[in-house]
């Protein structure tokens, strides 16, 4: 599913430097585990590599083509799950889904997203009825119901319990078994074969010496 590299990224955040000369390369069915303490990017990262911000400097780049070049076609091959759990209150966790799912050509298996999460129970449940964990759940529904090759996740695990966190690692396993991405920014421990780490704090504008 082709290469997704970032060369020389430098990211500034309210006249602040956050991280400069950063690089990374993640290729089909690889992981990308981000880590370092907060402050240090990896949210504003993500948002990177997703094109909802701009390097100051730097090249991000999909099979060697800028995304910047075709900020269309990028995000049509990545799904973003950031921090907000973006469920629609009056839609129930299928149209949710589903709705989500219709942004992509040829839609999407919600039946398979809602199993894949656990949540087949709740599919007629309104948004507005769920708690936490299962808002989180429907919105990582998203990434099953509608293939995209590269998952930029942000947290993911917030608010879940043990069993649907396995369940997400099965997820992300089967994802990369078909050549798919992920880059996952998380503060816990995520069973992942092979996966890489980049720990942003050898980046940030006060470290000493080299990463």
């Amino acid at each position: 599913m082709g290469e997704f590299t970032g060369n020389n990224l430098t990211c500034v955040r309210s006249e602040r430097i956050v991280f400069s000369g950063l690089d990374f390369t993640l290729a089909g069915g690889g992981a990308l585990v981000l880590v370092g303490s907060n402050g240090s990017g990896k949210s504003s990262l993500l948002r990177l590599m997703a094109g909802l911000l701009h390097p100051a400097s730097g090249v991000i780049a999909f099979d060697g083509a800028e995304t910047s070049e075709d900020p269309e076609a990028h995000s049509g091959r990545l799904h973003y799950v950031g921090h907000l759990d973006a469920v629609k209150p009056v839609l129930s966790v299928s149209e949710n889904v589903a709705f989500w799912a219709s942004l992509r050509s040829g839609g999407g298996n919600v039946p398979q997203a809602l199993s894949a999460l656990g949540i087949n129970h709740l599919a007629d449940v309104p948004g507005r009825f769920l708690s936490a964990g299962q808002k989180r759940r429907v919105n990582l529904a998203r990434i099953v119901a509608a293939p995209a090759p590269l998952w930029l996740l942000d947290e993911p695990t917030t608010a879940l319990d043990k069993q649907t966190i396995a369940g997400l690692e099965r997820t992300i396993a089967d994802h990369r078994g078909s050549g798919g991405m992920v880059v996952i920014s998380t503060h816990s421990d995520l069973a992942l074969d092979n996966f890489q780490t980049l720990d942003l704090g050898h980046f940030s504008a006060g470290r000493t010496g080299n990463p």
